[in-house]
């Protein structure tokens, strides 16, 4: 007894000394908040998102960089910029276009000479339609490229440009086991971008969706096995795979249903008046399993060098339907059991709900209302919708949690809606119903909720792409940043705006939010590894094994790097060589890595542990020119350096 009382009095003096504790910090943390003009919610959000060092976020958002042709890596909550994926433009820090031949030769792959690129949506490769961590593919909206991204290394490693047409949109989409990737033209031109004047429009121009196929064995996208569908010459805008029920469908909303065509110079209205006058375009609706056993058959032409499946096939067997859809349509979002296709119409105040179930019966019973004048059948827009709710003013994009609520951007009204799904999420006066909006700051336009677009939606958060920021960061010229903001969606609790985070870099568009134990990526590569193949590379030098090879007028060297000297540290070369250099180097320590430049000759490259990379150029200037390591990897870096002599 005489022991259980002491305990008992050791612990309440604890209680005591941890109850001052409590009330002395939150005397200073009152103090804090006073000093700063920050209210109780400013507390509460800064809780939410402060990620102590040391700690990992538990989430990773990948965002388009828009023009500067990059993938934004964000953590979550902290809102940290962890990392910059260079795709369609050089970057010099990674050695991107810059020096690593394997680079160029990439860059090279999505058309010649093409050093930048409008990355619009990035995609992350899924399983049964959850994102599964290997892949991540982007499009490049104004050069109709795709790129194929291994989150083992969380680098590039193929760029195509497609044939058929040269803007793209819709890209890049996947179907939900990843067996395509999916681009759609936009701004549609004649098939191969052949001339035909513009008074030929409706005639000769043409919309192609493209079945890019992905060989995740090899990491690469198969040209031969890749197809394409001709569409009419709307503009094809988002696209959207089912999913579960509706698994083996794809989804497109398109505008300038009007088919009209530029020449404002000669009295022909502006084509933003012109491409908005009809007050409903169409949704297409593929049956894309059925459009790929056509693909392989032996009817299947071949345009620009890829398999095509013509307009009239496609109607002829059954793949293409439309639905009438509010006008200027941005968004199409398919629901997590597949069974809802949610658009928005940007001129339109509501979003509006198409059932699946409902679709595949007026399929099968034939319950249209005509044909377009290419002879595309409509179906009855009563016979397949589920629900309209008004939402606010200028609806975009809408991403779902695991609750059944969906979560719809707003772009006239600068804020997000959130509003309860149908059954099985929601029923009677539960289901159909707006329930919240939030404020953000300002003209949102596509919104990522944490894996909000797969079959397995998580909850918690939100975030607000928005294109412009106004008077949310300090002044810093005419060309202001965007602005991401974290939005709370917790439970039944009011959203909340928790974070600003400035995008100074170019113009985001989409992005994805995955868990990050999702991900399994390198920590090193192994040994003597090619970054391009992901395979040990044939040009991989061990120490000891350094050696320079002329062989007429190529000269070969076999270099390592490891802290603190590059082998061999001299290079003797005459004018006119053509120059190869292979690096390969040799750490195995995490983060040790370095890069390699020579002055004046326009190269630098990063070698992280284990990696082999290639530099080849022509020696066109005879002189003396050091090389050196451009990462400050030890205390002896700057002694990390040698001499090409170009004699």
């Amino acid at each position: 007894m005489m022991i259980l009382s002491r305990i008992r009095f050791i612990l309440s003096g604890y209680l005591v000394l941890l109850c001052i504790a409590t009330q002395s910090q939150a005397s200073v943390l009152e103090d804090i908040a006073k000093k700063r003009g920050l209210t109780a919610s400013d507390m509460r959000a800064a809780l939410m998102t402060y990620t102590p060092s040391g700690k990992h976020d538990p989430y990773l958002m990948f965002a388009s960089g828009g023009h500067a042709g990059s993938v934004l890596v964000i953590g979550l909550p902290s809102m940290r910029l962890i990392k910059t994926i260079p795709v369609f433009s050089p970057d010099s820090w990674q050695g991107w276009g810059t020096g690593s031949l394997d680079s160029k030769r990439i860059l090279d792959g999505g058309g010649k000479a093409l050093r930048w690129g409008d990355l619009h949506h990035p995609a992350l490769s899924e399983t049964n339609g959850v994102y599964d961590g290997q892949f991540l593919f982007v499009n490049d909206k104004a050069n109709a490229r795709v790129a194929v991204i291994d989150l083992r290394d969380f680098s590039t490693k193929q760029i195509l440009q497609n044939p058929l047409f040269v803007n793209d949109h819709g890209g890049t989409f996947v179907t939900p086991n990843t067996e395509y990737i999916i681009e759609t033209s936009q701004y549609n031109v004649p098939l191969g971008a052949r001339y035909a004047p513009m008074t030929d429009y409706k005639k000769k121009y043409r919309g192609v969706v493209t079945f890019w196929k992905f060989d995740r064995a090899q990491g690469k996208i198969n040209l031969s096995q890749s197809f394409s569908i001709e569409l009419p010459p709307y503009w094809q805008d988002i696209v959207d795979l089912g999913k579960k029920v509706s698994d083996g469908y794809l989804f497109i909303n398109s505008i300038n249903t009007e088919l009209a065509s530029p020449d404002n110079m000669n009295q022909k209205p502006q084509l933003e008046m012109a491409v908005s006058r009809n007050d409903m375009d169409f949704l297409h609706v593929i049956d894309w399993k059925k459009a790929e056993k056509v693909a392989k058959s032996a009817g299947t032409q071949k345009t620009a060098g890829m398999k095509l499946i013509t307009l009239k096939q496609a109607i002829q067997e059954k793949l293409l339907y439309f639905i009438h859809e509010p006008k200027s349509p941005h968004g199409v979002d398919v629901s997590p059991d597949g069974n809802y296709i949610v658009v928005s119409g940007k001129l339109d105040p509501h979003v509006t709900v198409f059932e699946f179930n409902k679709l595949k019966n007026a399929i099968a019973q034939n319950l249209v209302q005509g044909k377009d004048e290419y002879g595309v059948p409509i179906l009855k827009f009563d016979s397949v919708l589920a629900a309209q709710i008004e939402v606010g003013l200028g609806p975009l994009h809408t991403q779902f949690d695991k609750q059944g609520y969906a979560y719809t951007s707003l772009f006239l009204d600068s804020a997000i809606a959130k509003w309860s799904l149908g059954e099985p999420y929601h029923k009677g006066n539960a289901a159909w119903k707006l329930l919240d909006k939030v404020s953000v700051h300002y003209n949102i336009g596509h919104l990522s909720c944490v894996e909000g677009d797969t079959a397995e939606p998580g909850e918690g958060y939100c975030v607000s792409l928005n294109k412009w920021a106004i008077d949310r960061f300090p002044n810093v010229g005419p060309l202001l940043p965007q602005n991401f903001q974290l939005v709370s969606t917790t439970g039944s609790e009011k959203m909340q705006v928790l974070y600003d985070m400035p995008i100074p870099n170019a113009e985001p568009h989409y992005a994805q939010i995955v868990k990050a134990e999702r991900l399994k990526p390198w920590s090193v590569y192994p040994l003597g590894m090619s970054a391009e193949t992901m395979k040990p590379s044939p040009v991989a030098t061990l120490a000891g094994k350094e050696r320079i090879v002329r062989k007429g007028n190529t000269v070969d060297v076999y270099m390592t790097t490891i802290r603190s000297h590059l082998t061999p540290d001299l290079i003797n070369v005459k004018k006119g060589d053509l120059v190869r250099i292979h690096l390969s180097s040799i750490e195995r320590a995490l983060d040790a890595t370095h890069g390699f430049a020579i002055s004046r000759y326009n190269i630098n490259v990063s070698l992280e542990p284990g990696k082999v990379e290639t530099v080849e150029f022509k020696a066109d200037q005879s002189g003396v020119f050091p090389y050196y390591c451009t990462e400050f990897c030890s205390a002896l870096h700057l002694e990390m350096t040698g001499y090409l002599v170009v004699q």
